[in-house]
């Protein structure tokens, strides 16, 4: 048995083989077999100590048959009784056999499909022999496996109790270098009079709120490039977020038009003259299908003739369709739209406000100063990110049912390997909401500080939310820092409530990033922005961060910064 646990867990697609071929194949010819065929090997089983003795009888003395003695009594001693005896002796003796093996056999099959799917639970180790023959687990390489929830369990009443230090939202981290600072949007842009325009360029932003600020960004500075005037983008109803909103609900469209008024033209639709050209039908202007990232010259070369030639041109999806690398003065011209001219529309911007004063006089046990912690632990980031927690196999069929629903078989395609313990080492798994509390109140944020969680539907959130209010129980989302009536316009409109969490973080003392996204992108750099070049921001190296959560037996003295949280502050 040990020689077959080896052999299956460094072949699992022949020990499937097996399990799902060979085992079907014959096991309808054992359970069919006479009973004498197995007479010999159960009756030398009983003789020496059957493993199917009776409960009370732990040692396995009690007779396997007593029920086959008892029926053939009546007809010793009788001729023409005999071979019905030994018939019915046979009938009743092979039933508990054929059954036993076939309980056998099964709860062998169900123990090698256990371990080809799951390496043996997914404690992250491989079985072998050892010396003497006796069955070993290799340890799997620190930072493999997730024991986070291990670790909280043992450090939380010391989390509760240890204060070593001020909080850091009461102290300045800021160093004054020397340098001086200057916004990205006053950098060699240049102010110039606008010629005549050469057409109407259309474009289809797709995605989240913040893929669409990035479509918007490159939109006007591909108008600026051809020469062109921008309408005002329009948004794809994507599948994943579900958002119909428009431009307008979103964002200030007056404000947008009128900062970007020097720079380039910008209107709310296509002019009646130009739409009845083209029957009224927007699909009717042709589709420029450009690459994506896409360099200046390629636009000038491929884009500008068909717009010179129609008067309109439209690209979709329009979504990461110019080059990172542009002139200075395209560069200047992006940061101008995302930093000055998207603002927001009057009916976020107001709830949003509200919601940042009523953060600050919440913090008032630390200034008016709180933290924001961007969290990307929703049901779609967990599945797509292939990592494991500690849910067991209901979690892990949990998320390959949503990674199917969502994904449908990307991630089964052939040459593809899951690896969810090199995804956790390599730091690719989304922090749980119990790591990031762990690590912040290693870093000296105690349960005085006022935290702002901004997130989508957190998975399994009653499971993994409750440690994170346990160690900050001034934890506040946009569910409980508003009321139903004041949230209900933004309900089901996932942009919009996007941007309140955008909001709120953009004002807090300290912004912590979990995952790598558009979101915290965004933030970092609007915060820069907005703060002359400095922003507390937080950006754990998870690398290093498993590896802490990997030793159990730590103690909270050595959590403590600089060596716990492996950030770095920018």
């Amino acid at each position: 048995m040990y020689t077959s646990l080896q052999f299956c867990t460094q072949h699992q697609g022949a020990h499937l083989v097996f399990v799902f071929v060979f085992l079907p194949c014959v096991l309808p010819f054992l359970v069919s077999l006479p009973s004498s065929a197995l007479t010999t090997a159960t009756v030398s089983s009983s003789t020496g100590g059957s493993s199917f003795a009776s409960d009370d009888d732990p040692a396995g003395a009690t007779p396997v048959m007593p029920a086959v003695a008892a029926a053939a009594a009546p007809m010793r001693g009788t001729e023409a009784g005999a071979k019905p005896a030994r018939r019915l002796g046979r009938a009743l003796a092979g039933r508990p056999r054929r059954a036993a093996l076939l309980l056998l056999a099964l709860t062998y099959a169900a123990a090698m499909l256990m371990l080809a799917l799951g390496g043996g639970g997914g404690g992250g180790a491989g079985a072998g022999l050892g010396a003497g023959g006796v069955a070993t687990v290799a340890a799997a390489p620190p930072g493999s496996v997730y024991r986070s929830h291990l670790l909280f369990e043992r450090l939380l009443p010391e989390m509760r109790a240890f204060a070593s230090r001020p909080n850091p939202l009461v102290t300045s981290h800021y160093e004054n270098t020397g340098k001086q600072w200057s916004p990205c949007s006053s950098k060699r842009l240049k102010q110039s009079e606008l010629p005549p325009s050469n057409g109407f360029l259309i474009v289809e932003a797709n995605g989240g709120l913040n893929q669409q600020r990035i479509s918007i960004c490159d939109a006007v500075a591909v108008a600026r490039i051809l020469n062109a005037t921008l309408v005002t983008p329009i948004f794809h109803l994507n599948s994943v977020w579900r958002d119909s909103s428009k431009f307008g609900d979103i964002f200030d469209e007056d404000h947008f038009i009128e900062t970007l008024k020097k720079y380039v033209r910008v209107v709310k639709e296509l002019p009646e003259e130009v739409f009845v050209q083209f029957d009224h039908n927007i699909s009717m202007i042709p589709n420029m299908r450009t690459k994506a990232f896409s360099s200046e010259s390629y636009y000038i070369q491929n884009v500008l003739p068909k717009l010179l030639e129609l008067g309109a041109v439209r690209i979709a999806p329009f979504s990461n369709r110019l080059a990172h690398s542009v002139p200075s003065n395209m560069q200047a011209l992006r940061c101008l739209a995302n930093y000055e001219a998207l603002r927001f529309s009057e009916q976020i911007k107001n709830l949003a406000e509200h919601m940042v004063d009523r953060m600050i006089k919440r913090s008032f046990l630390t200034g008016g100063k709180y933290a924001s912690v961007h969290l990307r632990f929703e049901e779609d980031m967990v599945a797509f990110s292939c990592c494991t927690y500690d849910g067991g196999w209901k979690e892990n069929t949990a998320m390959e049912n949503a990674r199917e629903k969502s994904w449908r078989g990307k991630f089964h395609r052939p040459g593809r390997v899951i690896d969810p313990e090199a995804n956790r080492r390599n730091g690719r798994c989304p922090l749980t909401p119990l790591e990031v509390g762990m690590m912040l109140r290693g870093m000296g944020f105690d349960n005085s500080t006022s935290l702002y969680v901004a997130s989508g539907k957190i998975y399994n959130a009653e499971k993994y939310m409750n440690p994170m209010r346990q160690l900050f129980p001034l934890l506040l989302t946009k569910e409980t820092l508003t009321t139903p009536k004041e949230l209900a316009p933004f309900k089901g409109h996932s942009s919009r409530m996007a941007a309140l969490d955008y909001t709120v973080c953009l004002h807090s003392e300290a912004f912590v990033t979990t995952q790598g996204s558009n979101f915290p992108h965004f933030l970092m750099g609007h915060r820069r922005y907005l703060y002359g070049g400095h922003a507390k921001t937080i950006k754990p190296d998870k690398r290093k961060l498993v590896l802490l959560f990997d030793n159990t037996s730590i103690r909270m003295g050595s959590v403590q910064a600089p060596h716990a949280g492996h950030t770095s502050a920018q």
